[in-house]
């Protein structure tokens, strides 16, 4: 039996799948990585993946004219949506399936830069991906936007001070997270020297930023390492026996 294979939508130079891949392929899943922003093209349809992975990126979900890709993600997440294949949406991801599916993303009023405390919720008690997170367990956040009105149907998982939306599910096997679950420090910490103005206009210093994560990378690894192992299981369970 051949390994599932996921398809990963990358949107900018930076911003791969880091440590979230590397769990995905040391479960025995295949990355088909697409960088449209190098000129990859994406398939007009997911009949040959298993799952499918959207990323973030420095631009916001309506942004295409400078990302001109973007109303072809929207339309893959919306197949995948109809589908129920397994999908994760990180940041810019979850942001692209809230508009896909009829939510609303807006500006974040208190954007979030850094380690931040989640609040699992009840709805999210039973989760696959959620449920077995712990009380208050920490990501690493870099978001300017948000998601304002979730899509019908969704179900809200996590939350946090500044941010009511951190992770929804959509039907069984659909996932958008506002955090990061697949960075580390040495991932970030040319982001800090990108938004160094804008971070700094938080208060916050970008060195310092990239200090604490590193400090909590053990946390990180096993938190959001187990989540991604789980949804890896969602993926492979999902695969259709070969006839």
């Amino acid at each position: 039996m051949s390994a599932p294979v996921v398809l990963v939508v990358e949107h900018e130079d930076g911003t791969g799948p880091a440590m979230v891949g590397e769990r995905l392929v040391q479960a025995g899943l295949r990355l088909d990585l697409r960088r449209p922003w190098q000129g990859d093209p994406l398939p007009g349809s997911l009949d040959d993946h298993d799952g499918l992975l959207v990323l973030g990126g420095s631009m916001g979900p309506y942004d295409d004219e400078r990302a001109p890709w973007l109303p072809q993600v929207r339309e893959l997440l919306r197949q995948a949506v109809a589908r129920d294949l397994p999908t994760l949406g990180i940041c810019l991801g979850m942001e692209l399936l809230t508009v896909a599916c009829g939510g609303k993303v807006g500006h974040a009023l208190r954007p979030e830069v850094g380690l931040v405390d989640l609040t699992p919720l009840q709805e999210g008690a039973d989760d696959v991906l959620f449920g077995a997170l712990g009380e208050r367990p920490r990501a690493v956040q870099w978001h300017w936007e948000e998601t304002e009105n979730l899509p019908a149907g969704a179900v809200r998982l996590l939350t946090s001070e500044r941010c009511a939306h951190q992770a929804y599910r959509l039907g069984n096997h659909i996932w958008g997270v506002q955090f990061h679950p697949e960075v580390l420090a040495s991932d970030i910490s040319h982001w800090g020297r990108a938004d160094d103005t804008p971070v700094r206009a938080l208060g916050l210093e970008p060195d310092d930023v990239v200090r604490k994560v590193d400090h909590d990378e053990p946390a990180l690894r096993a938190v959001w390492g187990g989540m991604t192992d789980r949804w890896a299981r969602v993926v492979a369970s999902c695969v259709a026996p070969a006839d």
